[in-house]
């Protein structure tokens, strides 16, 4: 009798440690597998960056200026700075246009502004550029103008109040995280649209239009996408 206990608990002892490092074995695998998610998200993220990127100002951290994927309507666009204008047109009493040079010959400014990507994803960036109202000044703004349409290189438009302009004291940037502006971010110019979602933020940017017409929809506007853009209201 005494042996049979002594079989049963050896067997029942077994059983138990099987199941014990099966559970333990299945518990590694999960988390080997988690891990190699976080990891592999990391390194995409770190692939990113451009060579001489900052990545961190004022002890706040910064991520890629380059987004996750590339939403551009036409591709990324490659535009040679040697030939570049950008027109200021419209309702303005003298229509001027400017070399890549002669924009960043303007006062420059620096802002930490996060921009919205209506895809679900964001980042935090240093801008640096030039005040979008110092060029409107220079041409001489109509009384009747009320709305700023943004022309780019792909053909893309999209508009904001010219008071929200104001208001926010919007830049036309020409650099992120202390490097030139990448190709695939709008080089050489992107409208720092802050408080704006990503489709408001166009990219290689060519004529900046003053107009009246306070319903003008833009390209993802006219399928669809609300006017305003506001974060959080969408």
């Amino acid at each position: 009798m005494m042996r049979r206990y002594i079989y049963l608990a050896a067997v029942v002892t077994v059983i138990v440690l099987v199941f014990y490092f099966g559970s333990m074995n299945d518990w590694f695998s999960i988390n080997n597998n988690n891990n190699a998610s976080v990891d592999s998200v990391t390194e995409a993220t770190e692939n990113r960056y451009k060579e001489m990127e900052i990545r961190e100002y004022n002890g706040i951290r910064l991520d890629p200026s380059v987004g996750p994927r590339d939403n551009s309507i036409s591709g990324i666009q490659q535009v040679d700075v040697n030939d570049y204008q950008l027109k200021v047109t419209g309702l303005v009493n003298n229509p001027v246009t400017f070399s890549y040079d002669q924009v960043l010959e303007k006062e420059s400014f620096e802002r930490l502004i996060i921009l919205y990507c209506v895809e679900g994803w964001n980042a935090r960036v240093l801008w640096k550029g030039v005040r979008i109202m110092d060029l409107i000044d220079d041409a001489g703004i109509s009384e009747d103008a009320k709305v700023v349409i943004f022309h780019c290189a792909d053909g893309y438009t999209t508009s904001i109040p010219l008071e929200t302009i104001e208001n926010k004291d919007m830049l036309l940037a020409y650099s992120s995280n202390g490097i030139t502006l990448p190709e695939s971010m709008g080089f050489p110019f992107i409208v720092v649209a802050e408080e704006k979602l990503g489709y408001k933020w166009a990219r290689w940017v060519n004529e900046i239009e003053l107009s009246n017409d306070v319903q003008y929809k833009g390209y993802w506007e006219n399928l669809g996408y609300p006017n305003d853009a506001n974060i959080g209201n969408n």
